[in-house]
């Protein structure tokens, strides 16, 4: 019994699906499918009701020359169950239901309940409208705006359809290139912005000394030179030599007396002999520091 379960079959190596013969079949040939039938209906012939989901071994062909929005219609062939009188029905894509042709008819019809459900809803609107001019009036004027809603939606769609009637198709891939164009410049104008600003902090890297430790070498360098400055601002009386030069006195027809000369003379005295005793000490105070 196992062998029979078998899924898998044998192929030699030397099979080549290519050489198998092509069947070609009609256009309208019928394929047996096992079916359930999709609503109830009562056969013609003898009376018979059938109900919904009663199975089936039936017919199925393409129905030439009808389509719905390219949608293929079928038809399918049964018999009945009491008088194996032959049914037809086919298919429905408009209302997403079926049609029985022939041999038969439907218990329901899905479309005579919605009749009957417009006509309920009108006989109602009528005996509202009977005693009242107020309500007539606005369902008058309802309706009129709604008429008015449809006929603007129906221009709206006639202008988009002629607007892009007159659009060419040279216009549009012309416009197309042209946003292409845009989109590619405006990635390179990125691109280029994106590498200057990389460039620019490596030229600020470069500038900027590598180590963090050059800065305290670069400034214990220049560290030494300020007490250089600040010894020779100590001691400025090495660097300069100062000298006392008397001058020579002229004759004046002042009416000072001469008596006032040798004062004068011995105060010039004093002032120098002051100068460089302070000379000296000066001189003396460095040498000891040294």
């Amino acid at each position: 019994m196992g062998e029979r379960k078998v899924l898998n079959k044998y192929y030699p190596p030397d099979f080549d699906p290519s050489k198998l013969p092509r069947l070609r079949r009609p256009k309208n040939q019928q394929i047996k499918v096992r079916m359930m039938l999709p609503m109830s209906v009562r056969c013609s012939t003898c009376g018979n009701y059938i109900y919904k989901g009663t199975k089936f071994n039936s017919r199925k062909e393409d129905v030439i020359g009808e389509t719905y929005l390219g949608i293929q219609i079928f038809r399918f062939y049964f018999k009945c169950t009491k008088c194996s009188a032959e049914l037809t029905m086919k298919t429905d894509p408009q209302n997403s239901d079926y049609i029985v042709e022939s041999g038969a008819s439907r218990n329901y019809e899905p479309w005579r309940a919605e009749d009957e459900v417009l006509d309920k809803e009108q006989q109602k609107r009528d005996a509202e409208e009977m005693g009242d001019a107020m309500k007539s009036l606005e369902n008058r004027t309802l309706d009129s705006k709604r008429e008015m809603d449809i006929i603007a939606a129906l221009d709206e769609m006639k202008s988009m359809k002629s607007r892009h009637a007159t659009v060419s198709v040279d216009a549009m891939l012309e416009a197309l290139q042209r946003t292409g164009a845009e989109k590619v410049k405006r990635i390179e104008e990125e691109d280029e912005a994106v590498i200057k600003s990389i460039f620019g902090k490596r030229k600020s890297s470069e500038e900027s000394p590598s180590n963090p430790t050059d800065i305290l070498t670069s400034s214990s360098t220049e560290i030494p030179k300020e007490p250089k400055k600040r010894a020779t601002s100590k001691q400025p009386f090495k660097s300069v030599h100062i000298t006392v030069i008397k001058k020579q006195s002229q004759p004046s027809s002042s009416t000072t007396p001469a008596l006032a000369k040798p004062e004068k003379e011995k105060s010039e005295g004093v002032a120098n002999t002051g100068l460089a005793s302070l000379f000296q000490n000066y001189g003396s105070s460095d040498e000891d520091e040294d």
